[in-house]
């Protein structure tokens, strides 16, 4: 293009409305103006990438793959412009996966993209030099390959700002970038919310002394808005739309078939790793499923034992701390012994963009997942969710009772225990070959790891479960087990007070 003499500001104004008009055109009621448009310098010159954001066969697994022109079939292909050249971006999203474009030093983005073929554009001047990094700014995607660099060249005009620029671009649910380090409020509940809650009581039937056979298991990654505490909702991640997802049961020796459906109504991959399996990514490289898709591998069971399984997609803790994680019981020759009754729980961690009690819809804070910062501490998915009457453990006095226990994090250990009483079993770091530790009091599990506890209750009332880092009780982690039957005042007897934190 020819370069004009005339008066730059002039040359901007009339970019800015020409973009604006042209998306608003496009795009109606999805753009937004970045202000400090007055300090950015055209030069009359624009210069036109597109992108196309695409998983990749191997490496990267996920990136900005070049369209038209020296960047065409370029996996994130450098970018060229000079300062004051007026810099258009067209993006296209290559699948139905939740995906953006984000330049943090131009304040553009694209905002959320998650449709198969949706596009946007981004136009903002190259007001400075340097070499900028543009990249997708959904948790995890960046860290596995979906990022390039935009080189500017020449020098800054004088007078101008550093951080000046302007830009026009679709705001398709993500927040303005100049408002970001503030802690967004929370939107309206959903009133559509459902309950995530996986019931401690609801898992297989104990497998017995069978020989070893062919086991077949589909699970689906659902994504659901879901309750996290009394008025507060939560976009979980979920296996088959519980927290934790379905306990599975098999042999040692059997050969199961697993299937992993993800549902189309998703905005990202899914898939899934367990622990229990011999093979690289624990079966997650065989599932990386996109929205509609299902895959499908099959593994044996080499190994007696009780292992996590959980998503390994990128961020694998963002889907982790979202809900994707359950146990799987691989049972020894002859089985398990017998017990009264058996019990699933698990462990999280939810990391909420507002506080700790905020209501209304809350938001998944990425940052707070890498500093270890959670607002709230769960069993089985929700606040308090295993304190209330539908969610409760209950037994009676002289049952034995059986808690399959695992932390699926992704970050903080459980130091487990249950208050007043006293574990006779605990197979330490789920280890169902080895002889059980006798008479403990407070079983340490790490994230990722489980453990099985066995005792017998002696005394009728309601026993907690917690953490005993017990400040996280007051995060909403806390269960209730109901032991119903008569009094044992020799073993148990006094007189209430008032004031007990029990």
């Amino acid at each position: 293009m020819t370069r004009k003499t005339f008066n730059p500001n002039t040359w901007a104004a009339i970019l800015i409305l020409v973009g604006a008009v042209t998306a608003f055109l496009i795009f109606p009621f999805s753009i937004r103006i970045v202000p400090n448009a007055s300090s950015a310098q055209s030069s009359g010159t624009t210069v036109e990438y597109t992108l196309k954001m695409v998983l990749g066969s191997s490496t990267p697994p996920m990136g900005f793959l070049g369209v038209g022109g020296a960047i065409d079939g370029v996996m994130n292909p450098e970018l060229t412009a000079n300062v004051g050249d007026t810099v258009k971006i067209t993006v296209i999203n290559g699948d139905a996966i939740q995906h953006d474009l984000t330049i943090d030093e131009f304040k553009v983005s694209t905002g959320t993209m998650s449709a198969k073929d949706q596009t946007a554009v981004i136009t903002f001047v190259a007001d400075k030099p340097g070499s900028f990094k543009y990249y997708c700014a959904t948790p995890g995607h960046r860290q596995v390959g979906m990022e390039g660099t935009l080189t500017i060249k020449g020098e800054a005009a004088a007078g101008s700002q550093t951080a000046s620029s302007s830009s026009t671009g679709m705001n398709m649910g993500g927040m303005d970038m100049m408002q970001a380090a503030a802690v967004p409020t929370a939107g309206p509940a959903n009133p559509n919310a459902v309950s995530i809650v996986h019931n401690p009581a609801d898992l297989p039937a104990p497998i017995g002394d069978r020989g070893p056979t062919n086991v077949r298991i589909d699970l689906v990654a659902k994504e659901v808005s879901g309750l996290l505490a009394d008025g507060t909702t939560y976009t979980y991640f979920t296996f088959n739309g519980t927290v934790p997802g379905p306990m599975l049961r098999v042999r040692v020796g059997d050969t199961v078939e697993l299937h992993l459906k993800n549902e189309l109504s998703s905005g990202f991959l899914h898939s899934i790793d367990l622990h229990a399996v011999t093979g690289p990514g624990g079966g997650a490289v065989f599932t990386q499923t996109k929205p509609g898709e299902e895959t499908s591998f099959t593994f044996q069971a080499l190994s007696p034992g009780l292992f996590v399984y959980h998503c390994a997609t990128p961020s694998v803790a963002h889907h982790i701390a979202s809900g994707m994680y359950g146990l799987i019981l691989v049972e020894p020759a002859g089985g398990l012994p017998k017990v009264d009754k058996e019990f699933y729980v698990m462990q999280g961690e939810i990391y909420t963009a507002q506080p700790f009690g905020t209501t209304g819809n809350v938001d998944f804070d990425h940052q707070k997942m890498l500093d270890e910062h959670p607002e709230y501490y769960v069993f089985n998915g929700a606040s308090m969710a295993l304190t209330n009457d539908e969610n409760a453990l209950r037994a009676k006095v002289g049952d034995t009772v059986r808690i399959f226990f695992g932390v699926g994090g992704p970050n903080a250990t459980s130091s487990f225990h249950v208050i007043g009483e006293i574990f006779d079993r605990v197979y330490n770091q789920a280890s169902l070959t080895s002889q059980p530790e006798t008479d403990v009091q407070t079983t340490t599990v790490a994230p990722g790891g489980a453990t099985m506890v066995e005792f017998k209750l002696q005394v009728p009332g309601r026993y907690i479960l917690v953490d005993h880092a017990l400040a996280r009780l007051e995060r909403g982690l806390a269960g209730y087990l109901y032991a119903e039957g008569d009094p044992q005042p020799t073993i148990f007897n006094g007189t209430l007070t008032a004031g007990s934190g029990h």
